[in-house]
């Protein structure tokens, strides 16, 4: 992202650490000092929306401290403050004597990450990152500063063959942000494949992206290009790389760093000529923190990376993205204002992928209780189904959505809403998981 820094006139201070318009999103700075600890008397600041803290290279604030973990946590210029958030490290963030999960810091807090002490203060100092007067990108749609921030960059990343990875809930528009840098680069007349990583497991995941030879393993009846290799001349997409077995990491990492394949049951080498972008609903950070994602394949992956915002923190996108889908399912029928005004109020959980499925029901079924997705009752009957399966149905609703608007009335902070259900915080997580809530 490119930066420029902005003298902002006393009568037009920012009253919030975030601000947009319609040319630049405008963030407040701030520096973090470190006041005791192996590491006392530096100091960082940030230069733009986010500023990380550990002991790994690439964080914004590089500390030595061996009880700070690799990539410890990071503090935000939001909109409502500026935002601390535990990456899940080894040792946590103590504020106030007690260890948070995420918070909000005021000028001269202190807060300790291991043994090291830091002070966090705001600056009468802002940055800018300039916005694109454009509402789309490719097939991907955003009125929002938010998107259009992100289609300013671009054009720029998808001229290079730069690594990319993407970031984003289930359902943001990941897939499709990656397929429209694809059309715009040079490679857009080479193969668009997408691999998915959490899809299939085992030698399978590897046959799928190097290939294999006849017999390599069973069910091998014959031999197959892996997606490095069919996708020559283009790019590959590795969807939820965060679910990449830890064994295959290193195979990966040798892919891209000498850019050959070696097919399963082969001693050949390969030569490889494609683009690499990655997408996860994961902070591999926190992955890495838990020994469950490479550090070396993250700084690998982690060349440029874009973040794609939940719906939630987008609502004038809502709009826009109903209009479209409404257009192309019922082109002719005008969108009745009533859902559009609930649509605007609802939090979209499911981001863009439930918006889609509430204008198809809206469309097919009629009526706002349908559009909404709201339940009339606990199931329909369906003779066609088993009783065990209708009732796995039941099941997945309820948790679906009374997990799902309990982690938002939370505050999407998992602890508490764990408290609030009276449930293990890690059984909570893989929940979350499971429905695309997390």
């Amino acid at each position: 992202m490119s930066h420029r820094f902005a003298d902002v006139p006393d009568d037009q201070q920012l009253t919030k650490p975030l601000r947009s318009d319609l040319t630049a999103v405008t963030y407040q700075r701030f520096a973090v000092d470190v006041v005791s600890g192996d590491d006392a008397g530096a100091r960082a600041t940030s230069e733009g929306e986010e500023l990380s803290i550990g002991t790994a290279r690439g964080n914004g604030l590089v500390l030595t401290d061996r009880s700070v973990s690799r990539h410890h946590c990071i503090i935000t210029a939001t909109a409502d403050g500026f935002r601390i958030k535990d990456l899940d490290s080894t040792n946590g963030v103590k504020l106030g004597g007690f260890k948070v999960e995420a918070a909000f810091l005021k000028t001269g807090a202190s807060f300790k990450l291991g043994r090291t002490k830091l002070r966090f203060a705001a600056l009468d100092e802002h940055v800018s990152e300039p916005v694109s007067p454009e509402e789309a990108f490719g097939g991907v749609l955003g009125r929002s500063a938010a998107m259009r921030r992100i289609f300013a960059v671009l054009p720029r990343v998808a001229a290079t063959d730069t690594t990319v990875l993407v970031e984003g809930e289930t359902g943001t528009g990941k897939t499709l942000l990656a397929s429209a840098i694809h059309d715009a680069s040079p490679r857009r007349d080479g193969p668009f494949m997408v691999v998915d990583c959490g899809a299939v497991t085992g030698s399978l995941i590897e046959s799928h992206l190097f290939g294999n030879a006849r017999g390599a393993f069973t069910g091998a009846t014959e031999a197959r290009d892996g997606a490095f290799v069919a996708a020559t001349g283009g790019t590959v997409l590795l969807d939820e790389v965060g679910e990449l077995p830890l064994e295959l990491q290193p195979k990966l990492l040798r892919v891209l760093e000498e850019r050959v394949v070696t097919p399963l049951g082969t001693t050949r080498q390969v030569p490889i000529d494609v683009r690499v972008i990655a997408a996860t609903n994961r902070d591999l950070r926190e992955e890495v923190n838990r020994g469950r994602f490479r550090a070396d394949l993250f700084y690998r992956l982690h060349v440029v990376r874009l973040r794609v915002p939940p719906l939630r923190e987008r609502p004038d996108d809502v709009e826009v993205l109903a209009r479209h889908f409404w257009s192309e399912c019922a082109p002719g029928r005008a969108l009745p204002d009533d859902l559009l005004t609930t649509w605007r109020q609802l939090r979209w959980s499911g981001n863009v992928r439930e918006l889609r499925a509430a204008v198809d029901r809206a469309i097919l079924l009629g009526g706002l209780e349908e559009a909404r997705g709201e339940d009339r009752g606990p199931a329909s009957y369906d003779p066609n189904l088993s009783f065990r399966a209708l009732k796995e149905q039941i099941v997945e609703r309820f948790e679906r959505d009374y997990l799902g608007r309990l982690f938002e009335d939370n505050d999407r902070n998992i602890s508490q809403t764990a408290r609030a259900a009276r449930m293990d915080r890690n059984h909570l997580r893989e929940l979350l998981r499971k429905h695309g809530v997390l």
